[in-house]
């Protein structure tokens, strides 16, 4: 059965024991880092941190308040990058059939620099990141090494507040619903983003547009070649929502 993330952002502290147990498990190095006026640390994604928790403050009523946005791969149901990249070689990117993750191969190694960018293009959230030294495209693969050894993803292990759940597609939606519920009793703009679409499901307890640019499914460009009839064929269901 198809795994699912819930990412109940309502529950979450900003502790960042998510990125830092997905760094620690993956063996990735320190990356540099810089005050850019706000806690997030590093400024964004890449080849060495598949996992970011974002930082928003915003002034709302009386009070100052924090969005925070535990970042990382969707894993879409119908995911526009393979779509992209099975334009271009086949098998460098793929579903894996049992837990349903979308895994870049050592295939992508084998796309130039422009095709690689062509097939971020593809992701309407922006996730995606070019390996400079590697020479491949990288992100989350929703720790499927210990998936396959009947872990759960080391950012679900580490999380302490309830924020970050996993397990059968259909007990995930059953929670967030069930969270849903609850949380909207406090936050009445509470939503679930994509649910239809994704394997990594957030509850936010505000509009989304708040939290960060790409937290909503933006419009892709398309690839050299294609045409808009033969984007919305392969891109993702929320794509094909975005541009009909």
């Amino acid at each position: 059965m198809p795994k699912t993330f819930l990412i109940d952002t309502s529950r979450c502290t900003a502790c960042r024991g998510c990125q830092i147990a997905c760094k620690e498990w993956k063996g990735f190095p320190a990356v540099h880092t810089k005050q850019t006026g706000t806690h997030q640390n590093p400024p964004d994604l890449g080849p060495y941190n598949y996992k970011l928790v974002r930082f928003q403050e915003y002034k709302m009523k009386t009070r100052v308040e924090w969005l925070f946005f535990p970042e990382q791969c969707r894993h879409c149901l119908e995911p526009g990058c393979k779509a992209g990249a099975d334009a271009i070689l086949e098998g460098a990117i793929i579903r894996d059939p049992t837990t349903g993750a979308i895994i870049f191969t050592e295939l992508t190694k084998k796309l130039t620099e422009q095709q690689a960018k062509d097939v971020q293009a593809m992701c309407p959230y922006n996730i995606p990141r070019w390996d400079k030294k590697e020479g491949k495209l990288t992100k989350c693969d929703m720790c499927i090494d210990r998936l396959q050894a009947g872990m759960v993803p080391a950012c679900v292990k580490t999380c302490c507040t309830g924020c970050m759940n996993f397990g059968e597609r259909d007990a995930m939606l059953k929670l967030a619903q069930e969270r849903l519920a609850t949380v909207k009793k406090n936050h009445p703009k509470a939503m679930l983003l994509d649910p239809e679409d994704v394997s990594v499901i957030y509850l936010v307890t505000e509009d989304r547009k708040l939290y960060y640019e790409f937290a909503e499914a933006r419009t892709p460009a398309p690839m050299p070649g294609m045409t808009r009839q033969e984007l919305l064929a392969k891109a993702a269901a929320p794509l094909g929502r975005l541009l009909g």
